[in-house]
Formats: structure tokens, C-alpha cells, sequence
């Protein structure tokens, strides 16, 4: 897959400001497409959408396949009379996502607004809804029920429930289906709602000329409703318990690795069904956007296999996984699906062999770069085709100008001497994001990527993830004014010039 010379902007919509206490579909997010449009930029890319379980992080998510409820924005649920007009917010910060603050207002604020719509909803929109559930039968039944499930057992890991529904035997199932009738119906009308929103906003950014980069996980969330629903396809043992998880050796992120602690997929058995799980979650993620970045690709390739219950990822082994078999059945059954290869970290020639045979375009960090000039993030040793995509920094690494803060003296060095060959001026730490914006642009990547928080020249405490630490991650937020003409206009005259419009 070619992509055209173009640029797009790294932003999660939790990031959009407003007074519900995180971004939200709607308003904001058409404020936010009016200004990207206006800046030339024909990308916007996202991190996952998934619900979140504990950490908040959208990699950590109760389903492969459901949207995040809290994107779902109050303003419509008033608006088509849900809501009483006179249901206000609580005072929630304006410059950060307090997880807890929302979990505890946002499920009763959506349980009102459930009522309202099964007292006053419309008869168009409730065949909606029913015309959704039977469309999404697939994976929606089990979610619906995992997640009514996980409010009886008061929020305990799925295999910490009774064994009956553990093991998901068919009549303990069918008890809990009536019993939580409601509560089913509510996951199911929130899902509905989600896509709903997702549906206008793609069709919105598509209005305004602008594509949408999606994220998916190369793992799923132990407790999450795949890993309950779909047991065979993971190393567990006979109580639900993971006996291999995934993370990362020992990186430039971690002297101890990332213990991310998902379960490992049982390849043998998904080879035996012809991928089909993959297949159509691959499908799922094309509806949302239309390219989607995998994340941890190597992992397709060989992935860091972790005894269960290790404190840390330093003790693990590298285990092959079926690749190129998986991607040849996408291929048969999707076609040449649009698909990008985060291809950081440990990446071997049998790694850049399986992207570069399919023709997915991998990632270039510019924060990477500066050591010499043999660096393969520097653009100079970009491949000639040009088939990559550049980033300033990404939503794991610190802002430009935190980088830049901590940096040794020898890289900083270096990267001003590499800026001046290209005719970049950066003097002031204050001139770094902007410095590595317009590397990214003059560079010969067929797609240049910026965080919002480096177009927006801040520093560490706009920082989206600190891999490996639990806890205030994910939660910052631009500020109302954030949007300037100004700031578009520079944007779109640094495109321009390096023909990215």
C-alpha cells in the first residue's frame, strides 16, 4: 500500500476539551476536524477506541471490538430528549481526565439517559437500535452479557466469577441473559449509541477531505469479553488463569521490559479456523477508520513469551508466530487491507521481511534519531520509496520539548547540527517541536505525523503514557483556545511548501 505525500495529526478524542470531563464525539470533534481541514493536514489518527478497564489505557480494553461509552456525548443524549435539559455536569477539571471522578458520574448520568430513551425514544430509533443488534450479533451478545455480568460480580476479573459462568456453560448462560435482561440491553444500547456518533464523525472528517488512522493491539485485555467468549483461543489454564502472557524484553523504554500481562494466542488453533477471529476483527477496526496502525507488529513475526506470575519481563523467550500465513488469509478475504506496521523495538530482518512482503508502510521516531548519522530514523536513510511514516513522537514517548529537556548534550547537539543541513533553525528549547514538525515534513515519508501536544510546543505535563507506570496516564487535554487560525495557517504554509498539501 502506496500512501500519497500528505500529513495528519496524532490526537485521541479523549484529548478534545469540553465539561463532561473528557473529550466526546460531537461538537468538539467537528471543532477539531473544521481546524485540521484548514490546516491542508488529510489525516487524523486516533488510539484505540475501546472501552478501558483498570489503567484507563486504550490498549487494555473489555472488547476487540466495542467503543468506549465515555465518548458517547451528553449534549445529544439532552438533545433528543433523553437527558433533562436541566442535567448539568459536575465540576470536573478542564485540563485532565480524572478516570475515577468519571466512572462514578458518567454510568448513572448513561443509566438516566437509558430510560429516557426507552420512555421517549423514537420508534425510528429504537428500530435502529434492533437493526444494530442484529448486525453486530457477533461479538455484541457476549460483550452485553461479560459486561452485565462484571456489574453483578462487583467489576471481579471474569474468571473470578462462578464457575458455572467462568466455564460458560449454556444454561447457567441463558439464566444470567434473562435475569440481566436490562442491563444487557443497556450495554447494547450504548454500543449502538457509540457507533452511532463514530459513524457521524467519520462521515464528517470524510466531508472535509480528511482520513482517519485508527490503532489496533496486537493483544487483547485478559479480562475482557474475548478472552471469556473465546477461551480456546488462549493459553489458560482450567481455572481461566493465563499461563503465558506478553510484553517486551529489556528496551529503551524499560531496563526491565513492559510486563504487559495479556494472554498469548493459541496461533495452532486459529490456524485451524483459517484466522477467521482476525479476520473479522481486522474487519471491525476498517469500519471505524480507513487505515489502521497495528501496534507491536514484531509480534506477528516472533513475540516475548512471560511465565505467568514473573514481577517483571526480563525472564521470557522469543516464540515464532504464523505471520505470513495470518496476513495471506486477510489478504484472500479482505483484499489488500489498509494496514500500518508499528515496527519499533527489537526488529529483525524476518520482521521487516513479513512488512515489507505485504507492503505494509512501517514507523520512523524522529526522538530516536540523533546518535550518528548511521541512524535509521534520520531521514536521509529513509528508504527511497518513501513507503514510511514519520513522527515527531508518538503517544509513548514525551512531548518534543520534554525530550528535548531531558535529552543528553550529545544528541541535542547532533540534532541541531542535523537540523542546520536541512536549513532548520532551532535555537530556543522552545523551537524543538516545531524543528522536528518541519523535519518530519521536509523528509522523503510519504506521511508526516505530530502529536497535537508537539504542534502545540508543550511540554512533559502534556504527556499522554509512561509506559510501565501504572496510573495518570491518558488524560490530558488542549484547552478551549487551543485552535488557532494562526496556528493553522503555519501549518498549512510548512505543507505547502513541502508539497504535503
Amino acid at each position: 500500500m502506496q500512501i500519497e505525500r500528505s500529513f495528519g495529526i496524532l490526537l485521541h478524542p479523549t484529548s478534545f476539551p469540553g465539561r463532561w470531563g473528557m473529550g466526546a464525539l460531537g461538537r468538539e470533534a467537528e471543532r477539531f476536524l473544521d481546524w485540521l481541514a484548514s490546516t491542508g493536514a488529510k489525516w487524523w489518527q486516533v488510539l484505540p477506541l475501546g472501552p478501558t478497564s483498570y489503567g484507563d489505557s486504550p490498549y487494555q480494553s473489555f472488547s476487540a471490538f466495542a467503543g468506549n461509552p465515555y465518548l458517547v456525548d451528553p449534549e445529544m443524549l439532552i438533545e433528543k430528549g433523553w437527558l433533562e435539559k436541566t442535567e448539568e455536569p459536575p465540576q470536573y477539571p478542564a485540563d485532565g481526565v480524572n478516570y475515577g471522578w468519571l466512572y462514578e458520574t458518567r454510568w448513572p448520568l448513561l443509566r438516566r439517559a437509558f430510560t429516557g430513551f426507552q420512555a421517549r425514544g423514537s420508534a425510528q430509533d429504537k428500530a435502529l437500535l434492533e437493526a444494530f443488534i442484529q448486525a453486530e450479533q457477533a461479538w455484541l451478545e457476549d460483550f452485553a452479557l461479560f459486561m452485565a455480568l462484571k456489574t453483578r460480580f462487583g467489576g471481579k476479573p471474569w474468571n473470578e466469577w462462578s464457575p458455572e459462568l467462568r466455564d460458560r456453560k449454556p444454561a447457567a448462560l441463558a439464566k444470567a441473559r434473562e435475569e440481566l435482561a436490562y442491563e444487557v440491553a443497556l450495554h447494547e444500547w450504548i454500543q449502538w449509541l457509540f457507533y452511532t456518533e463514530w459513524g457521524k464523525t467519520k462521515a464528517y472528517a470524510e466531508s472535509k477531505g480528511i482520513r482517519i488512522i485508527g490503532d489496533m493491539p496486537i493483544f487483547v485485555a485478559f479480562d475482557s469479553s474475548d478472552v471469556w467468549a473465546h477461551p480456546q483461543y488462549f493459553y489458560l489454564d482450567a481455572d481461566g488463569n493465563p499461563t503465558v502472557v506478553a510484553g517486551v524484553p529489556p528496551d529503551y523504554f524499560s531496563e526491565t521490559g513492559q510486563l504487559w500481562g495479556n494472554p498469548l494466542y493459541r496461533w495452532d488453533v486459529m490456524e485451524e479456523e483459517n484466522f477467521a477471529w482476525w479476520i473479522s476483527r481486522i474487519q471491525q477496526s476498517l469500519k471505524q477508520c480507513h487505515l489502521v496502525r497495528i501496534d507491536h507488529f514484531r509480534g506477528f513475526e516472533a513475540y516475548w513469551e512471560i511465565p505467568f506470575g514473573m514481577p517483571n519481563a526480563i525472564k521470557g523467550r522469543w516464540v515464532k508466530a504464523p505471520g505470513e500465513k495470518l496476513f495471506k488469509a486477510v489478504r484472500a478475504a479482505l483484499g489488500d487491507a489498509p494496514i500500518i506496521a508499528e515496527d519499533l523495538g527489537v526488529i529483525t530482518p524476518e520482521v521487516e521481511a513479513l512488512r515489507d512482503g505485504f507492503g505494509f508502510p512501517g514507523m520512523k521516531i524522529l526522538q530516536f534519531a540523533f546518535s550518528d548519522d548511521t541512524n535509521v530514523f534520520l531521514p536521509h536513510n529513509y528508504p527511497p520509496h518513501g513507503n514510511v511514516i514519520v513522527y515527531s513522537g508518538t503517544h509513548d514517548n514525551d512531548t518534543s520539548l520534554g525530550w528535548f529537556r531531558t535529552a543528553p548534550a550529545a544528541e541535542r547537539a547532533f540534532m541541531r547540527d542535523y537540523l542546520a543541513r536541512y536549513d532548520i533553525r532551532c535555537l530556543s528549547e522552545y523551537e524543538v517541536a516545531g524543528a522536528l514538525i518541519e523535519l518530519a515534513f521536509k523528509s522523503p515519508a510519504n506521511l508526516a505525523v505530530a502529536p497535537m501536544q508537539d504542534v502545540l510546543g508543550l511540554g512533559t505535563e502534556a504527556r499522554m503514557n509512561f509506559p510501565g507506570r501504572l496510573g495518570g496516564n491518558w488524560s490530558w487535554r488542549y484547552g478551549e483556545a487551543a485552535l488557532e487560525p494562526g496556528l493553522a495557517a503555519g501549518l498549512r504554509a510548512l505543507a505547502e511548501v513541502n508539497r504535503r498539501v
